[in-house]
Parts: structure tokens; C-alpha cells; sequence
């Protein structure tokens, strides 16, 4: 067992999907083809699943349907370790229920994004963190300070770590050069992928998981590149990077859950719609996508 690898003790490292989220055609959750969804991607080569995230749209969800989701999850995961949910919540005291729901349907872990409701400061941020982490689930920490305008930096994370608060960080700031600071400060905190299109550098640079975006369409040839790059094997890895690379980086814009579920649709997979306030793409964005996507699938990518 490496430590790249997923295991029970540490079930946040590997490969763990932001899964989409089907919808049928009036926009209720298909929760049949999600579960289908994650059993495909666990049967494929992904190592678990990351419901209730951004891609998985839960700013549009009711809260019934949001615990729904995560239940799914587990049940089709055929092991609840393998599923971490996401918790964010404009409040504290929210995180920590929607934490409390998922230890109770079985989660193996949780992610966490800092508040967002305004630019809380350091001593926020850490009480934020200890309020959660009081439920006693693993709490993998996520910074995205383009949305959220709170930057968990190196030294803060640091200090959560000591709180024994987080276990791990999602890094999807884009600076790979963090990567190297938060192992000098925090040795023990697990670095995990943020960002499918800085997923090489990042994996060079001692990361141990990655919560990916792009396996919902294409998850056989993203573990091939996960495991070649955090093996250090460039001559696998890096073909298959630039063959994906401008596929990879719709990711990380602002379009990237309807990027994904049409790369998934030309994929022969189920992406579908999103709810409000996302619109279907069109024009050169949705040029853009096509065409990567279908370069993907032509090159044999699946």
C-alpha cells in the first residue's frame, strides 16, 4: 500500500470524484442514475466520490434532496468509506449539521470549505474548523480563495492542523509552489489535488489524492494519469497530460460544471442539464468544450 493510495485508515487519498449531479428533464435529482454514476466510477478505476460539492450543484438543492444525495452516494459506493461529502455552509453551525448527517449515513470523511457568508479573518477560520471537526469525522479542508475570497494559506492551514481539525487540504488555488511550504510547516497534512489542469505539478510535488473533475467523463484514463504521476512516471504521465490538458482546464473556470456534464453527454455518459442560475453553454464556450472533448474521445480516452 502506498501512500498514494486509498485505504479505510485514510480514505481521503486517491482519486475521489466531484461527482455531477443528474437531473431529469423537469430538474428533479435522478438519484437511479447518480447511483449508477458512482458505482460506474468506483468500477472504473476511481477510488470514491465527492457528493454535494460545486459540480455537484448544492447551492441549488433543498436541503431534503442535499441529505438525499448523500445517502445515494453511500449506498451505490457499496462502501460509505469511499464517499466524502461536501458540507459547506454559509454558517458554522450548518457545516457542522450537514457534517453530523453525513457520519450518520456513513461517510468516510468530509470536505470543507472556510466561511463564505464574508472574509473571515484567521481566528474565524480556525473556530470555523473546530466547530466541525467537533462531530468527529475527518475534515479534508478546501481552498478556493477565487470564490470564497478566504485564503486558507500555508501557515493557516498549519494552525488547523495542530488544532487537529483537518486531516487533508484541497488545493485548487493554483499555486503549485504552496505545495512545498505547506509540507515544510505541516508535514503530516495531506495534500490533495485541487485543480484537474495543475494535477501533475502538484502530484511531482507530493500530493497524495485528488478530488477530480474530469473522471466523471473520462475516469480510465485519469486514474492511468493519477497513479503514473504520483509514481513520478513522466513518461506515461506526461503524454497523457498534454494529450488532456485542454480538456482539463475547463475545470477551473468559472463554466466548469456545465463543461463537464457536456463532455460527459459526448462522452456517452449522462451529464444533462444544470439547475438555475447556470445556463447551457453556448457559442465559443461551448465550442471550446466540444472540441476538446471530442479530441478526448478520438485519441481513445475513456
Amino acid at each position: 500500500m502506498t501512500a498514494t493510495t486509498w485505504n479505510t485508515d485514510r480514505p481521503w487519498r486517491g482519486i475521489m470524484v466531484a461527482t455531477t449531479l443528474p437531473f431529469k428533464e423537469d430538474l428533479t435529482v435522478d438519484y437511479d442514475a447518480y447511483a449508477e454514476h458512482v458505482a460506474w466510477l468506483i468500477a472504473n478505476g476511481c477510488d470514491g466520490v465527492v457528493p454535494n460539492g460545486s459540480l455537484g450543484e448544492y447551492q441549488t438543492l433543498t436541503d431534503a434532496e442535499r441529505a438525499q444525495v448523500v445517502r445515494t452516494a453511500v449506498a451505490a459506493a457499496g462502501d460509505g468509506a469511499r464517499v466524502m461529502p461536501g458540507v459547506a455552509a454559509y454558517g458554522s453551525a450548518e457545516s457542522r449539521r450537514w457534517a453530523e448527517q453525513a457520519a450518520e449515513a456513513g461517510a468516510g470523511s468530509v470536505l470543507l470549505l472556510p466561511p463564505n457568508a464574508y472574509r473571515a479573518d484567521a481566528d474565524a477560520v480556525r473556530a470555523h474548523y473546530a466547530e466541525v471537526a467537533g462531530v468527529g469525522i475527518p475534515i479534508v479542508a478546501y481552498n478556493n480563495p477565487i470564490d470564497t475570497k478566504v485564503d486558507l494559506t500555508p501557515q493557516i492551514l498549519a494552525n488547523l492542523h495542530a488544532d487537529g481539525s483537518i486531516v487533508a487540504v484541497k488545493e485548487f488555488s493554483g499555486d503549485v509552489r504552496r505545495a512545498y511550504e505547506i509540507a515544510e510547516l505541516a508535514p503530516e497534512l495531506d495534500l490533495l489535488i485541487g485543480a484537474d489542469d495543475v494535477l501533475l505539478e502538484l502530484a511531482v510535488a507530493g500530493a497524495v489524492g485528488w478530488i477530480a473533475g474530469y473522471p466523471n467523463a473520462f475516469p480510465t484514463t485519469c486514474a492511468e494519469l493519477y497513479h503514473a504521476a504520483v509514481a513520478g512516471d513522466l513518461e506515461t504521465a506526461l503524454p497523457l497530460y498534454k494529450s488532456l490538458h485542454s480538456l482539463l482546464r475547463w475545470d477551473s473556470k468559472t463554466e466548469f460544471v456545465q463543461s463537464i456534464k457536456l463532455s460527459m453527454d459526448i462522452a456517452g455518459r449522462q451529464g444533462g442539464p444544470t439547475r438555475a442560475p447556470r445556463f447551457p453553454l453556448t457559442g465559443a464556450i461551448e465550442s471550446g468544450v466540444r472540441v476538446a472533448t471530442e479530441k478526448a474521445v478520438a485519441e481513445g480516452h475513456r
